[in-house]
């Protein structure tokens, strides 16, 4: 890779300011001086610095954000504000974006990322990723609707959908549930209640996969994602 590029990736400043730096003997390459940004070096084995700090190479970014309502799951909006607006500039290099989508008025887990293959295989279909999320419901929630669902409901557009684990937490005139899925329908969680004659008031992801909301993380907060956590990544990207 060459350095100028290994230097703007890492966020050390643009193509422009890592120029600057170079020229003015800021950055070296195993304790030596370079001014040459076209230099190819091994980012995995060369000891690269400016000034004296190391510049450690990381390809891709994983990362954990507690999603606010009022926020888009997107990368970028004529109109509203989006998940990415939440990142500081430590890691918006990386250009991380959401994986899969969360409604706008949705709170909790979101993955974020640049690794574009692990988002295909936790979207895939194929994959069966679960998905569970935490519902209040407007109407009474019924041990008729959990076995609706675990047979899989018709919604608005005629799709059946896989059968889903609904858990009812508290059932009254609102009720509260927990419900796994394993598909990603545009609206599906609201869409398969209202199958069911009820209505979703406030909806919370709260696990995808193996991986589950951090309780510490506070609301419209993120971290990186735990050893154990890009453990499961990794397991997901290799069982093609």
């Amino acid at each position: 890779m060459r350095l100028d590029k290994m230097l703007s990736n890492m966020g050390v400043g643009t193509r422009k300011e890592v120029k600057t730096l170079l020229k003015k003997k800021h950055v070296t390459v195993n304790h030596k001086v370079v001014k040459d940004g076209s230099k190819h070096i091994d980012e995995n084995e060369d000891i690269v610095k400016v000034g004296d700090n190391v510049i450690h190479y990381q390809e891709f970014t994983y990362l954990m954000l507690h999603k606010p309502a009022g926020f888009l799951s997107a990368t970028k909006d004529n109109h509203d504000k989006t998940v990415i607006d939440l990142l500081k500039n430590d890691v918006l290099h990386f250009k991380p974006f959401p994986v899969g989508r969360l409604d706008k008025d949705t709170e909790g887990l979101l993955l974020l990322t640049n690794d574009g293959d692990l988002a295909h295989q936790l979207l895939s279909p194929a994959k069966n990723v679960e998905k569970t999320y935490f519902a209040r419901i407007r109407g009474k929630v019924t041990v008729e609707d959990t076995e609706a669902f675990k047979a899989g409901v018709e919604i608005d557009d005629g799709y059946v959908t896989k059968p889903a684990e609904l858990e009812i937490l508290q059932s009254a005139s609102q009720s509260e549930v927990e419900l796994t899925i394993t598909e990603g329908k545009f609206h599906q969680v609201k869409r398969m209640f209202k199958a069911v004659g009820k209505e979703v008031i406030y909806l919370k992801r709260l696990r995808m996969g193996e991986i589950t909301l951090d309780p510490a993380l506070q609301i419209g907060k993120y971290r990186p994602l735990t050893e154990a956590e890009l453990t499961y990544c990794e397991q997901i990207k290799k069982s093609k």
